[in-house]
């Protein structure tokens, strides 16, 4: 078993696309803070993200559920959650689609990196993939992102589910730069071994297993060089927006049906976000799992169990 404080620096990891655990950047103290901040200016074209599709396996078409967009955390991919993609496909016998956001994964890199330039992509998804209202579930980045797709796009969702993160403002941890700062000069260097990036990433940082998580992104180049699946020039200057939740409750609400689930042992969604997640969301569900941040990991069941209980259950 790991120690308390092995968890706790674990929990800030930059997590993988071959990993469930889907982990943000951001840890520090939350401020609840809905106020308009200045934005860099979102692309005005949205791009065309990569996706993975799981088809229900009986073969009538007809469900009363909604298709469902899974949306991945900072450094994750479409890869994360695969099996519960397909077990929601199955139970719920509705298409199921996950995505790699921009600057992840498969998808294009594009220099703009905040909510609503990743909102701009998902709803570009839904009007010309889905066409029709959608259910859109999130964790932590994803979720942010799903937020801003219901708040900004109501007509094209179903409802809305938030896993582990509230609509606030949340501070950055101090080692968040020096991580992303470290594979930007692993990236340059030239390597032709992950093992040698291993190395060379403990300089930066003397755990083991945040070197092994944040390894997991690598790739290898045409050249044989080791490289990186994520935009990290951009991510970089990405980093205070996608700490950010550039709405104001008082403009923007979304009045469909809404299920926050959060971990108990996590800090991302304290008691004092809930009147805020009111204001945005009124018809919101608050499910409470015992779990860190990484609900979806560590207690698959329970999370499994709510999202269908809140999709089956009838919305007045």
């Amino acid at each position: 078993m790991w120690s308390q404080s092995r968890m706790h620096n674990v929990r800030r990891l930059l997590v993988s696309s071959r990993c469930v655990l889907d982990t943000p950047l951001f840890t520090g103290t939350r401020q609840l803070s809905t106020s308009r901040r200045p934005l860099a200016a979102s692309s005005e074209q949205p791009i065309q993200l990569e996706y993975l599709q799981f088809d229900p396996s009986t073969s009538e078409k007809d469900s009363n559920v909604a298709p469902i967009i899974v949306l991945h955390g900072l450094l994750g991919s479409k890869q994360n959650n695969r099996s519960v993609c397909r077990q929601f496909a199955k139970e719920l016998n509705t298409t199921v689609y996950a995505l790699d956001l921009r600057n992840h994964g498969d998808s294009p890199h594009a220099r703009s990196h905040d909510y609503k330039a990743l909102a701009l992509d998902v709803e570009h998804f839904i009007d010309t993939t889905i066409k029709k209202p959608s259910v859109i579930l999130g964790h932590s980045m994803g979720a942010k992102t799903a937020m801003a797709v219901a708040l900004r796009r109501p007509d094209i969702v179903e409802s809305m589910i938030a896993v582990d993160n509230a609509p606030i403002d949340a501070a950055l941890g101090s080692d968040i730069p020096k991580y992303v700062q470290a594979l930007r000069s692993i990236d340059r260097m030239g390597l032709r071994s992950v093992k040698d990036a291993f190395e060379v990433l403990g300089k930066y940082e003397k755990s083991i297993d945040i070197r092994n998580f944040l390894l997991t992104n690598a790739k290898f180049k045409s050249d044989g060089t080791l490289g990186f699946r994520v935009a990290l020039d951009n991510l970089a200057m990405a980093l205070n927006h996608i700490a950010e939740f550039p709405f104001n409750s008082h403009h923007d609400r979304f009045v469909g049906s809404a299920l926050f689930i959060r971990g108990t042992r996590s800090t991302y969604v304290p008691d004092e976000a809930i009147p805020t997640i009111g204001r945005f969301f009124p018809r919101f569900v608050l499910k409470d799992i015992d779990a860190g941040h990484w609900v979806i990991s560590e207690k698959p069941a329970e999370f499994i169990n709510y999202v269908e209980e809140f999709l089956r259950t009838p919305q007045d």
